[in-house]
């Protein structure tokens, strides 16, 4: 079994925050799989895809900072401790990132939450650094004084929103090439183009 884990802020008053990408991006990878409209079971909102079998992609519905308790959760109410689900090989998270402009992605198969409340609280939950995430774009402020979570709980402006939109077929390809040949080679092939 393998886990998409998109991190964003359940509620409408979120749904189109630069917070929440890797929500945005869950449903294309949904659409794009043939899969069904998310449903809620327990701590997560979550669906598979019929061109994809045992892919699951959930969304944690607790709020960013706490996406781990979810996942901690999730771990412990569904199969995939059961069939020796490793966070290093089988799980990627798809997250927002502040340091990389709107419209382009990076994978990576470890590292330290960088200041990423949602990604603190991931590598709490399962005590380790060691798994994958595809850091999505949103940029920086163009002020330093703007609040950095002001900024990320704001909407993008239409051009960075579409540059954000236009990014997602190559994201969703590199998402596949990670299902197919593991996050070190999904690395090497995509990140000098993401």
């Amino acid at each position: 079994m393998r886990l998409l884990l998109a991190l964003g802020n359940p509620g409408a008053k979120y749904r189109d925050t630069r917070h929440n990408i890797g929500w945005w991006l869950a449903d294309r990878l949904a659409h794009r799989w043939g899969g069904g409209p998310f449903r809620v079971d327990g701590p997560t909102a979550w669906t598979t895809g019929t061109a994809r079998p045992g892919v699951e992609i959930h969304k944690p519905l607790a709020y960013m900072n706490r996406s781990g308790e979810s996942l901690a959760r999730l771990l412990a109410e569904r199969r995939f401790d059961a069939r020796g689900f490793d966070p290093a090989a089988d799980m990627l998270v798809l997250v927002d990132d502040v340091a990389l402009p709107a419209g382009r992605f990076r994978l990576r198969a470890r590292g330290s939450p960088g200041g990423h409340n949602g990604l603190a609280s991931i590598s709490a939950s399962l005590g380790s650094d060691e798994y994958g995430r595809l850091r999505l774009g949103v940029g920086r402020p163009p002020d330093e004084r703007i609040d950095l979570v002001a900024w990320v709980l704001s909407r993008m402006p239409r051009a960075e929103e579409e540059g954000a939109l236009g990014a997602f077929p190559r994201a969703a390809e590199a998402v596949e090439y990670w299902l197919e040949h593991g996050v070190e080679a999904a690395m090497n092939r995509f990140n000098r183009l993401g």
